[in-house]
């Protein structure tokens, strides 16, 4: 017989008024449960694979992918999409997005890299980014790249490039601007408002090695203000327009970049997700807007987006398990779980949903979700409204698609297995569980501290 701990009682007050919020929801008897994910049970799943395990969904990416898609093509005849590397490159999500029809939009070496093992031929690439060395530039010209400049140095770099290749090169180059939205982004590229953006045409113009055939801008990440696209675009074409007048360039293509929402909650935002973030309907029909109030009678340049977390964000889960519970001085309940912020680097903006693998007794009460990291830091929620859970509960939190397994940092614990199911309801290991032999293989030890 299993003898249950002891634990101290502790009397916290909960105010349910109504028991009701505004949104017709209670916190305190509202308990969603996730036994399964695309068919496939949460038991089975950690069972096979271990816990905690990243989960994605190759239905969820292809129908977000199809939407996203169609959205903008219902607006604009010729709209090409560059999936986001930095967003989650690993091998099996990118070969989806590539089966859809996406080119690589990479931001570094290493990820140009990857597109190229995955068999992306350079000229499906979009080469972006404030880093690229110049023997990356080099190829990346070499193999007909998208190459999207990004500062001053970067010319002269291109230019060396275009003398050893003894061509002209053809490129794009990255704007930051205006759009009403605050902060500005204006790390990246050349700014619009002040001059530098023309400024940088001149230089390139008077090089005499390159030629600009499109325009680049990213105005932000998680953006909820759709017009914000349609000023963006605007200023992106006029300035397309001027370019082409005072220098005789021809644009071909013009890029609105990425930061479409997905359907996070993000901390400080009152409304839930499903009334806050627009759908992508709205930005898809404010993008088309600017592009047809700006081009010309008889333009029709190729717009493309690069759009990452709204395509994969919603298809990704993490399963973790509580291991212990305990009651904090101020009598929170507190949960230790196998896994925290160095695989949900998100968790700092963004609430999950948190969906035991169980239906669970009692009335739900605030409890902090701590994770398996020697740092007080490692906070997944600070008040989640969740009933008593038993030791050994699987917590299903979503969506975690987004930038987690790219950011993820192999601290204290082994980072873990991440499974792909596919269309048929059939899961697949994309990325083993590490052990140590993986974790230490890059290591080498001096002969002197053998011993």
């Amino acid at each position: 017989m299993t003898q249950n701990n002891y634990m101290k009682p502790s009397i916290t007050r909960l105010n349910t008024g109504g028991a009701l919020n505004k949104f017709g929801a209670s916190p305190y008897f509202a308990r969603p449960v996730r036994e399964a994910i695309d068919g496939v049970s949460v038991a089975e799943l950690t069972e096979r694979f271990g816990s905690p395990l990243f989960v994605f969904s190759e239905r969820a990416i292809r129908e977000k992918a199809r939407e996203i898609r169609a959205a903008l093509g219902s607006h604009y005849p010729k709209v090409t999409f560059g999936w986001s590397y930095k967003t989650n490159y690993l091998d099996a999500i990118c070969a989806i997005f590539h089966q859809e029809g996406s080119l690589a939009e990479v931001v570094s070496e290493m990820e140009y890299q990857k597109a190229r093992r995955l068999g992306v031929p350079g000229e499906n690439i979009i080469f972006n980014g404030p880093n690229k060395s110049r023997e990356a530039l080099r190829v990346a010209a070499a193999e007909g790249a998208r190459i999207h400049i990004d500062h001053f140095d970067e010319i002269e770099d291109l230019e060396a490039v275009a003398d050893a290749l003894d061509r002209e090169l053809e490129v794009a180059i990255r704007l930051n601007l205006d759009s009403g939205i605050q902060p500005q982004w204006s790390r990246f590229g050349f700014n619009l408002e002040s001059g530098q953006a023309l400024d940088a045409v001149r230089r390139i113009h008077a090089g005499g090695r390159m030629r600009i055939v499109g325009l680049h801008c990213h105005i932000g990440t998680f953006l909820l203000e759709p017009d914000a696209y349609r000023v963006a675009m605007e200023k992106l074409v006029g300035f397309g327009h001027e370019i082409e007048e005072a220098f005789g360039y021809s644009l071909r293509y013009y890029d609105i970049g990425g930061g479409l929402p997905s359907k996070s909650r993000l901390k400080g935002v009152y409304f839930p997700p499903e009334v806050a973030v627009p759908p992508v309907e709205a930005f898809a029909e404010k993008i088309a807007e600017g592009l047809y109030n700006a081009l010309r009678p008889g333009e029709l340049p190729e717009l493309v987006l690069e759009t990452g977390r709204a395509m994969v964000d919603e298809a990704g889960y993490l399963i973790t398990t509580v291991n212990a519970s305990k009651r904090l001085p101020d009598g929170r309940r507190a949960y230790v779980l196998d896994a925290g912020v160095n695989l949900l680097y998100t968790s700092t903006w963004y609430n999950f949903t948190i969906e035991p693998d169980r239906e669970l007794q009692g009335m739900n009460e605030p409890a902090i979700l701590n994770g398996p990291l020697c740092m007080n830091i490692d906070v997944i929620d600070e008040a989640a409204m969740l009933p008593h859970m038993p030791r050994g509960t699987r917590l299903t939190l979503s969506p975690v698609g987004a930038y987690n397994v790219t950011q993820w940092m192999q601290f204290i614990e082994y980072r873990p297995a991440i499974v792909l199911i596919d269309e048929q309801g059939q899961p697949h290991v994309i990325r083993e569980r590490e052990d140590l032999a993986i974790m230490t293989a890059p290591e080498r030890l001096p002969a002197h501290l053998a011993d």
